[in-house]
């Protein structure tokens, strides 16, 4: 776990040590999250000039039913955020198609997807404020694999601020990489700011692992790390 003054000082060591990854291993598979956590993230690494020309990303999931061009879906928030700000390849970055005709087929062809790739060398990670990671909700299994998710209330509460603040627009439903696959990546770095992190952060680093906090599973990875600022550290008692 490491701790920072600010979400900037926190967004640039995430950074780095993608960086640092690329420079050693240029075409590695990097797995990618969404929301308003990795936002500081993907502008430092933007900002640093590094070369994604052949790096593999795989995002960690997508609404279910929301096509590609609607501005909340996950595949718009990449593009605005990486895919049009970096010299990365359009056939390299792969994001769970929300809108397939088949979407148990579609979980099925992602998976062989990453397997195809090599695995991921890296995934970045945010906590929701109910500890899920991906979609994966409370109680979520975690030898699951890439599958359709029902979203809990809190979490479409959560995203609801995207879509107009009216919770009837945000999707019910998603693809998400299951727990299983998540900790198959061969390094998981988990992000979190903000005071309003503070007690979900404080059961995932100090409580017991329990799927009532799908974060936690990061306790049994052998190449986590939790990074945090000041104020999402703020409820830690060591």
């Amino acid at each position: 776990m490491e701790v920072f003054p600010d979400y900037a000082a926190l967004s640039q060591r995430a950074a780095e040590i993608v960086i640092g990854l690329l420079k050693e291993k240029p075409d590695a598979v990097l797995g990618l999250p969404t929301g308003s956590t990795p936002v500081g993230f993907y502008d430092a690494l933007v900002a640093s000039g590094v070369s994604l020309a052949r790096a593999r990303t795989f995002n960690l999931d997508e609404y279910l039913g929301l096509p590609r061009t609607h501005p909340e879906s996950y595949y718009s928030f990449m593009k605005r955020m990486l895919y049009d700000r970096t010299d990365l390849r359009p056939e390299n970055c792969h994001i769970p198609d929300g809108t397939a005709a088949d979407p148990e087929a579609e979980c099925r062809r992602y998976e062989e997807a990453i397997r195809a790739a090599g695995g991921l060398d890296i995934l970045i990670l945010g906590v929701g404020h109910n500890g899920h990671i991906g979609f994966n909700e409370p109680g979520a299994p975690w030898d699951g694999r890439t599958r359709i998710v029902e979203l809990a209330e809190r979490t479409r509460q959560a995203n609801a601020r995207f879509f107009n603040n009216n919770i009837d627009e945000v999707p019910r439903r998603a693809i998400t990489m299951g727990i299983g696959t998540i900790l198959e990546a061969r390094r998981l770095l988990l992000l979190a700011n903000g005071a309003g992190k503070a007690p979900i952060v404080q059961r995932l680093v100090e409580g017991e692992p329990t799927p009532e906090v799908p974060a936690s599973v990061l306790h049994y990875h052998p190449d986590a790390t939790v990074l945090l600022d000041t104020e999402a550290a703020s409820l830690l008692r060591r």
